[in-house]
């Protein structure tokens, strides 16, 4: 029988740390990010959607999504960020389902999904479990700034456009503490393993 599990966090909370945790131990790790420029990839339904709801100044020249320009345009407006996610939620949603399908079908004892959004997306009922990367919020705060060269003006909005870590912690299966050094959330990610390969 196969674990699935959902690995979420919040934005610069390490969670790809513990992803690869997971892709080491020879685990298969379906990327909801990977999967989410796949389907605004130019030709693509979704991409056409987002070009009619905000314009072409949200294209490249040549014709690919302007992601950093999109997101100057939705983390600012929250409204407009919901139109966003409701126009991707459908294509993404049906390829992640699709990708972890194939990834069951593989066998392995531990299948994860690694989404950013899967509580404000309701996708939790999809898994057998749920393992939240938590960081304190100025841990949070500064990492985003640096990672992604924002203002913190900038970084608080994208933080505030999603579901505070501390609720989704306490939604959440397992937590995996990250605010020491990457060792100590790499032993975390370990120990989660082990845990698994029992439930599996």
């Amino acid at each position: 029988m196969t674990y699935l599990l959902g690995l979420t966090g919040g934005i610069a909370s390490g969670k790809s740390t513990v992803s690869r945790v997971f892709k080491a131990a020879g685990y298969p790790v379906v990327d909801a990010d990977v999967i989410a420029r796949r389907i605004v990839e130019p030709g693509r339904p979704a991409l056409a959607r987002i070009v009619q709801a905000f314009g072409p100044q949200v294209l490249r020249e040549d014709g690919r999504l302007n992601r950093a320009k999109l997101g100057e345009i939705v983390f600012s407006q929250p409204r407009r960020l919901e139109a966003l996610n409701q126009i991707n939620r459908p294509y993404l949603r049906a390829a992640i389902n699709q990708a972890l399908a194939q990834a069951k079908a593989g066998g392995a004892a531990i299948v994860v999904g690694d989404i950013p959004l899967l509580y404000e997306a309701d996708y939790a009922d999809a898994f057998d479990g749920v393992a939240v990367v938590t960081v304190n919020p100025d841990v949070q705060l500064a990492r985003l700034m640096i990672r992604d060269g924002l203002t913190e003006a900038e970084a608080k909005e994208r933080i505030a456009s999603q579901i505070p870590l501390a609720k989704k912690a306490a939604m959440a299966d397992f937590v995996i503490d990250n605010n020491g050094q990457a060792e100590a959330t790499i032993a975390q990610a370990k120990a989660l393993i082990r845990q698994l390969q029992h439930l599996s």
